[in-house]
């Protein structure tokens, strides 16, 4: 995988989509914080089944504070590991509260500090709600990365570190949601779609699939 190839791959992913997102529901940077820390093990679907109905009744620091762990599991109980995402979550109400004025902190450390924020978390903050280009590496990520040979490496900090020395400077700040989207519906885990793949000819995968 070279230069060319790689510009070439992010050329062809943001023609297909020019505006790629997040597909969690979310109108500030708290919900956004709120719904990727439900979001680990649990499907966007699920969190924002949740987030819909919890945001309108509590979507502030103070709110959902207020609303304290045992109401707050009421409403994502269908999240997987909600007990322990319910806790982490309004510890880190508590410390939005009073040491940040409510607000989302725009710092990594300050991010990470936070009770259910680690890396990957801390990188979709970043980069989705205060445009910093920075690549949050989950399992698609981790996938299409090594599967592609777009940036192999064999541990999620390796990868996201090649990423960002590998992808042009035109595509960072946009790369961590092509590639999540290509991983979740078309270089998929079994079966990847590699008929109906836009990089087909410039990915590197040995074992590729025609449909």
């Amino acid at each position: 995988m070279n230069k060319l190839k790689r510009t070439e791959i992010f050329t062809r992913l943001r023609a297909e989509n020019p505006h790629p997102t997040t597909e969690l529901n979310y109108t500030t940077p708290f919900e956004l914080l709120i719904a990727v820390i439900l979001s680990a093990q649990a499907t966007d679907k699920a969190v924002n089944k949740a987030t819909d109905k919890l945001y309108p009744v509590a979507n502030t620091p103070t709110a959902i504070h207020a609303l304290g762990v045992d109401d707050l599991k009421v409403y994502i109980k269908t999240i997987g590991l909600f007990n322990g995402k319910a806790a982490n979550i309004i510890k880190t109400c508590a410390i939005l509260k009073d040491q940040y004025s409510s607000e989302v902190p725009q710092a990594r450390a300050s991010l990470e500090a936070l009770p259910g924020v680690g890396r990957k978390t801390a990188n979709v903050i970043l980069n989705t709600a205060f445009g910093q280009p920075t690549i949050a590496v989950d399992t698609h990520i981790f996938r299409v990365s090594n599967r592609t040979k777009i940036a192999p490496g064999k541990s999620v900090l390796e990868v996201e570190r090649k990423l960002i020395k590998f992808i042009p400077d035109e595509f960072k700040l946009d790369a961590h949601h092509w590639l999540i989207l290509h991983g979740r519906y078309v270089c998929v885990a079994r079966k990847p779609r590699c008929g109906a793949c836009v990089i087909e000819e410039l990915c590197e995968y040995k074992q590729k699939m025609i449909e």
